[in-house]
C-alpha cells in the first residue's frame, strides 16, 4: 500500500510522496523550554518519531528540523524571577527534554535549533514583510497584517468562533490595528530581556521563530509540517500567513497534527492532580518503553485517555512479545516449515506494513501483531510449529520494533513493579502445576533479566531485586 496521510490543510487522506530527490523536508515544533516537558507533550514527540520511523521504512531520506523555543514572555519572566539569565534558565529544561527524550527512544531531528541562534534572521525577515506591506511598527513593535493575506484560515478552516480548548492564542499586550494581527516583534518593556537588531530593540514573537527557521534550513516549500493538534490556531496558521507572505510559495505541502492527551478521561491540570512528567511516571516504576507502547498505541489523530490501568496493560502486552520472542529463541521444534503458517506471518506482516502506511494506524498494526502472535503460540501450543518457520517469525517483530522500540528491555534498577512480579510468579506457578516447565523457566528468565531473583522454598516463592 502506498504511504497516505491524511493533511489538515485539505482535509483528506492523500498519498505522500516528497516534492524531490527522495528526501522528506520535515519541520515539527519542539519544546518551550520554560518547564519540564509533561506526557501530553510527548503524544506528540512519539507521534513524530513513529512518522520518522515509517517514512524511513518507505524508503525516505529525512531532512528533519525541529525547534527549541528558549525565548518567549513566559520564559523571560520565568527567568527574572529565578535571578538567572535566559541562558542559565533555559538550559536545565534543554537538557532535560533531550534526557526523556533518549529514554523514550525517540530519534533526534536531524537539526535541533534554538530561537535564540536566529534573532537576527528574524529581524531581517520582518524587515521584508514591512516593506511588502505585510507587517507595521506600533510603538516599537512590529505586527502582521492579517488583512493582507486573504487566504488567512486556511488550515483551521475558519472556525474561529469555536477555537480547540487549550489552544496557545496570542496574549499580546500592544496596540495593535486588527484584532487578529499576530505581533513579529514586541517591543521590550523597562527592564526587560532584549536583542539588538535592524528593527530596534525587543525579541521575537513565537509564530515568526518558526517560520524563519523552516525556510532558513528547508526552503520555501516543505513537505511536511507536523505538531500537536493545538498549534492548528494560531500558531500553525500564523506561520502560513508570513512565511507565504514571505515567498509567494506553498509553505507546506502536508499538515500532520496529533491529537490531546487526556489524563483519567479529564483534561490534565496541576490543580487537577493529573500532571504528570515523565519523571513523575518513571518514578513510580514504570519503565520508559511502557508510556513509549501507551502513547504509540492510539492512533495520533483520536485522542488518547492515559490512566494507570492503560500503563500496566501496556506492560503486560509488551511482556507478551517479549516472551513470544524468548519462545522463538529457546524452544527446540521439529524440523521442517508449517506452510499454513508461513502463510499467516506473510499475511500478518502486510497487514502490519498496510497498516502503518495508512495514515499511521498503530492500533490496526497492532492488532495484526497479537493476533499472529496468538495464532503461533497456539501452533507452539499444539506441537505445529516448525524450525523453519522461526525466521520468519523473528523478522516479522523485527519489523514491528523498527516502529515501535519496545522489545528491548531499558537497564534501569527497580523497572517492574512489585504487582507485576507477583502477578509473573503467580503465572509460573500455574504452568508449573500445569507441568508446562519450558513457560516456568522462561518466566524465572525473564524476572531475571529485570533484576528478579527467585527462591523455591517449602513454604512458597522468595524474590529479591538483585
Amino acid at each position: 500500500m502506498a504511504l497516505r496521510f491524511y493533511n489538515t490543510l485539505t482535509q483528506q487522506v492523500e498519498e505522500f510522496t516528497p516534492a524531490r530527490d527522495n528526501t522528506v523536508r520535515m519541520y515539527t515544533c519542539g519544546p518551550t523550554v520554560y518547564d519540564f516537558a509533561h506526557i501530553g507533550n510527548f503524544r506528540t514527540f512519539v507521534f513524530v518519531d513513529l512518522l520518522r520511523k515509517c517514512l524511513r521504512a518507505n524508503g525516505f531520506k529525512l531532512d528533519h528540523v525541529m525547534n527549541i523555543t528558549d525565548v518567549d514572555d513566559k520564559i523571560i519572566t520565568n527567568a527574572t524571577v529565578a535571578h538567572q539569565s535566559l541562558e542559565e534558565y533555559t538550559a536545565t529544561y534543554k537538557q532535560a527534554f533531550l534526557e526523556d527524550c533518549a529514554k523514550l527512544r525517540l530519534e533526534r531531528a536531524e537539526r535541533l535549533v534554538p530561537a535564540t541562534g536566529h534573532i537576527d534572521d528574524m529581524a531581517a525577515a520582518i524587515q521584508r514583510l514591512e516593506a511588502s506591506g505585510h507587517a507595521y511598527q506600533t510603538e516599537g513593535s512590529v505586527y502582521f497584517r492579517v488583512a493582507t493575506f486573504p487566504q488567512y484560515g486556511k488550515l483551521s478552516h475558519n472556525d474561529f468562533s469555536g477555537i480547540i480548548s487549550g489552544a496557545r492564542v496570542d496574549s499580546d499586550k500592544y496596540e495593535k490595528d486588527d484584532a487578529r494581527d499576530f505581533a513579529l516583534w514586541k517591543a521590550p518593556k523597562e527592564g526587560e530581556l532584549a536583542w539588538q537588531t535592524a528593527i530596534g530593540p525587543g525579541r521575537p514573537g513565537w509564530h515568526i521563530e518558526c517560520s524563519v527557521m523552516a525556510i532558513k534550513y528547508l526552503g520555501e516549500t516543505l513537505d511536511i509540517h507536523a505538531g500537536g493538534i493545538d498549534l492548528v490556531f494560531p500558531h500553525h496558521e500564523n506561520e502560513i500567513a508570513q512565511s507565504e507572505s514571505l515567498t509567494g510559495k506553498p509553505f507546506a505541502r502536508f499538515w500532520l497534527h496529533a491529537e490531546f492527551l487526556m489524563v483519567e478521561g479529564e483534561k490534565m491540570s496541576k490543580s487537577l492532580g493529573n500532571f504528570f512528567t515523565l519523571r513523575d511516571i518513571f518514578e513510580r516504576g514504570y519503565a520508559p518503553e511502557t508510556v513509549r507502547y501507551l502513547l504509540a498505541s492510539v492512533p495520533y489523530r483520536k485522542q488518547l485517555n492515559f490512566t494507570f490501568d492503560g500503563l500496566k496493560s501496556a506492560a503486560t502486552a509488551i511482556d507478551r512479545l517479549r516472551n513470544f520472542k524468548l519462545r522463538l529463541e529457546t524452544d527446540r521444534y521439529a524440523e521442517g516449515v508449517n506452510e499454513k503458517l508461513a502463510g499467516r506471518a506473510e499475511a500478518a506482516e502486510r497487514a502490519f506494513r498496510e497498516s502503518v502506511n495508512d495514515d499511521l494506524n498503530t492500533a490496526e498494526a497492532l492488532a495484526a501483531v497479537f493476533e499472529y502472535v496468538r495464532d503461533a503460540n497456539t501452533a507452539m501450543d499444539a506441537g505445529e510449529f516448525r524450525a523453519g518457520n522461526v525466521a520468519e517469525a523473528l523478522a516479522f517483530l523485527r519489523e514491528f520494533d523498527s516502529i515501535f522500540d519496545v522489545l528491548e528491555p531499558t537497564a534501569q534498577t527497580n523497572a517492574i513493579l512489585d504487582s507485576e512480579v507477583e502477578s509473573l510468579i503467580a503465572e509460573r506457578t500455574a504452568a508449573k502445576k500445569a507441568k508446562n516447565f519450558a513457560r516456568a523457566d522462561q518466566i524465572r528468565e525473564q524476572l531475571l533479566e529485570q533484576g528478579i531473583i527467585l527462591e523455591d522454598t517449602k513454604s512458597g516463592v522468595r524474590w529479591k531485586r538483585k
